[in-house]
């Protein structure tokens, strides 16, 4: 397994205990902070066509290949990886948000989702966390509730009341349709295994790629950018594990780091105002925690069976 930094803002430097993380056969960092601003939270498809041939240039690893991309600002830019894999693959994505508004620019931290169910080669998403009020009204703030009808998208919240509809959707395997409300499959109101086991069944390939966006972790555990969820530490690592064993892990990326904003962009600096929320301790002891957390993420999927 090999470790890949795309440096987009400067979030990974110091955490250089993550060369130990797993016995990798290769470790390279891409420099993009120059990129980097231009692409926080969203970005043209000028920009994203820019980052894409600079991804071209450094002959970016996919394959066996775990990708740190730094804040979970820059999550949109996994979608530049997933597209270069080429079998089908079930994309697992651990996260506070299911990262599906259809509102959203097409290269949003925000709407990368919907990028990625329009690529021929997913078989399926699976996205597993969420505590978020994305899930309060979804249709109204542009949830793609078609993918969820389709079962395109399988979703299974860590915890989340019962959600408003303003349309008839099918029921699927994380949750229920009943008189205009989506009864959700809570993963913390069963026994952990059994949710594992019931998730790794909706896979329909031998190969994955896991996405995790550290948000989804409560902020005991660590710091983000963003609000964050309730789903613990443990729990992730025990689904990563099992993954890893019954499937074909692919390739992986990672996000979630802190990383200060500092937006010239007018727009940006408001949709950051209203989104995020405002971070007055951010210690070095939670930048640590930071980097403690990776550590533990890179082990659980490296310990994955070989991709080939």
């Amino acid at each position: 397994m090999r470790l890949q930094i795309l440096d987009l803002d400067g979030s990974l430097a110091t955490q250089s205990s993550l060369a130990e993380a797993a016995p990798w056969s290769s470790i390279r960092t891409i420099d993009l902070r120059d990129i980097g601003p231009r692409v926080r939270l969203w970005a043209r498809t000028a920009t994203i066509e820019e980052v894409r041939r600079r991804l071209d240039d450094s002959a970016v690893d996919i394959e066996s290949t775990i990708t740190l991309l730094g804040s979970g600002d820059f999550h949109h830019i996994a979608s530049l990886l997933h597209e270069r894999v080429r079998e089908p693959f079930t994309l697992v994505h651990f996260d506070n948000h299911p990262d599906w508004v259809r509102f959203a620019p097409r290269w949003h931290c925000g709407s990368w989702m919907n990028r990625a169910l329009a690529l021929p080669q997913i078989a399926r998403a699976i996205t597993l966390g969420p505590c978020s009020d994305d899930l309060t009204n979804p249709g109204l703030k542009g949830g793609n509730l078609a993918a969820l009808d389709s079962g395109r998208l399988v979703l299974y919240p860590w915890r989340h009341a019962p959600s408003r509809v303003w349309r008839r959707i099918a029921s699927g395997p994380g949750h229920r349709y009943e008189k205009g409300f989506v009864y959700w499959r809570n993963l913390c109101e069963r026994q952990l295994d059994e949710a594992i086991a019931e998730a790794i069944g909706e896979i329909p390939t031998a190969a994955v790629w896991i996405s995790i966006d550290k948000d989804v972790l409560p902020e005991n555990e660590v710091v983000t950018n963003w609000d964050q969820g309730q789903m613990p530490l443990d729990a992730v690592l025990r689904f990563l594990r099992a993954i890893g064993a019954e499937r074909r892990v692919i390739g992986a990326d990672i996000c979630g780091e802190y990383a200060p904003v500092a937006h010239t962009n007018p727009l940006k600096r408001w949709e950051a105002r209203i989104d995020q929320p405002h971070r007055d301790d951010v210690t070095a002891a939670r930048l640590a925690a930071n980097e403690r957390v990776n550590r533990a993420l890179l082990a659980a999927i490296a310990e994955a069976r070989p991709a080939c």
